[in-house]
């Protein structure tokens, strides 16, 4: 059965970019200071007020991949580092791109991908009026999506979620963030030009998540013996 890890990363627009309605929507409830900072520092949290500029996929069983990455104002050619190919193109391109990779392979892998990234490209594609190849969201027990994050805390019997670093450190599985950047470090990176530092930041992730599922596969999923 073929299977693909994908992740995506986010960046949110600028807060006084969007149109006053919006602004007063996300603020109704902010009232010190604090709390309004908070929620410009949100934005790229949610579909509505930003964008996808990374995705990147891998096949775990191959370790062949491609992450595709948005560039604004250069055009650098495709490279390919360890089996993955950094290609660019803007937001509607990745969207496209993903649908048509992703179409097939029998099984998708996430980490958070059911709390976040499904619904985040869903709702994105079709802001940018591009149909879904596949359901992302399936049934949540059983079926084509393994969604790590809610695997491993057994659908929310645990206490305590971990995140993918934490995870990471337990297992012995080099965590993404073990290079210095964390994911509010994206706007940043974005901001200095530095495009090709988050696709690689990206293509950490997935190879985190691959190595996460072998876990899962070998030593947590119970498998009848037959």
């Amino acid at each position: 059965m073929s299977r693909i890890v994908f992740d995506i990363e986010t960046l949110g627009k600028n807060f006084e970019s969007l149109d006053e309605p919006t602004r007063e929507y996300l603020m109704k409830r902010a009232v010190t200071e604090e709390e309004r900072q908070e929620v410009k520092s949100n934005l790229s949290l949610y579909p509505h007020t930003a964008e996808i500029i990374t995705i990147g996929m891998l096949n775990p069983d191959t370790l062949k991949g491609v992450v595709y990455y948005q560039s604004p104002g250069s055009r650098p050619e495709p490279l390919e580092d360890n089996g993955i190919k950094y290609e660019v193109a803007d937001e509607k391109g990745i969207l496209e791109n993903f649908w048509d990779v992703i179409s097939r392979y029998d099984e998708f892998v996430t980490f958070n991908g059911r709390g976040f990234d499904c619904p985040f490209i869903i709702i994105r594609s079709a802001i940018n009026k591009i149909k879904p190849t596949r359901d992302l969201m399936p049934y949540r027990y059983s079926g084509p999506h393994i969604d790590l994050f809610d695997r491993l805390s057994f659908f929310g019997a645990t206490r305590k979620r971990f995140s993918l670093d934490m995870w990471c450190r337990a297992l012995g599985i080099t965590s993404p963030k073990e290079e210095g950047i964390k994911g509010e470090d994206v706007k940043r990176l974005f901001d200095e030009g530095l495009y090709t530092d988050i696709a690689k930041y990206c293509v950490r992730d997935i190879m985190a998540t691959s190595e996460l599922l072998k876990y899962w596969d070998e030593y947590i999923k119970f498998q009848p013996s037959r």
